[in-house]
């Protein structure tokens, strides 16, 4: 069974309290219960950990070298200017799939940057809660197509 390190950023873990229009009303506990029921469903091994602390991400990433086999992240603003978990994200040379609930592009001017997307595979935003289930598909095919060429 394949290893996913899901990694949420600051201020995610108020989501349905903060900013309702954007993320919506259901909370944070309830979207991750039914995120790791998507990753059990396609036979991931799932573990979530989320942070307002940059240093606390950049470890959580250095520990699932050698360790897990994909990563999803969603950094919230740290996107957009962490150098730090940038280079955190290419040092472990793990396949990371950028995530975003809202479509960073239709928001304030200063979130159109990702900084991170550069050294991920692949970027899904805009989708709510649903971002999270399409990484882990994404994620799931690639590893299924990596076992094939094998």
């Amino acid at each position: 069974m394949k290893k996913v390190l899901f990694l949420l950023g600051p201020n995610l873990n108020m989501v349905g309290i903060r900013d309702r229009h954007i993320y919506g009303t259901e909370t944070a506990e309830n979207i991750a219960e039914e995120v790791r029921q998507c990753a059990e469903k396609l036979h991931l091994e799932l573990e979530i950990y989320q942070s307002n602390h940059e240093g606390d991400l950049i470890d959580k990433l250095h520990a699932a070298y050698g360790s897990k086999d994909g990563i999803i992240i969603n950094a919230g603003a740290l996107t957009h200017y962490s150098y730090a978990l940038r280079d955190a994200i290419e040092a472990v040379q793990i396949p990371t799939v950028e995530t975003h609930m809202s479509n960073i592009h239709a928001r304030d001017a200063f979130r159109h940057e990702s900084v991170i997307a550069p050294v991920c595979i692949g970027s899904i935003i805009g989708f709510g809660k649903r971002s999270y289930f399409l990484a882990l598909s994404a994620l799931s095919q690639l590893f299924e197509a990596d076992k094939q060429e094998t």
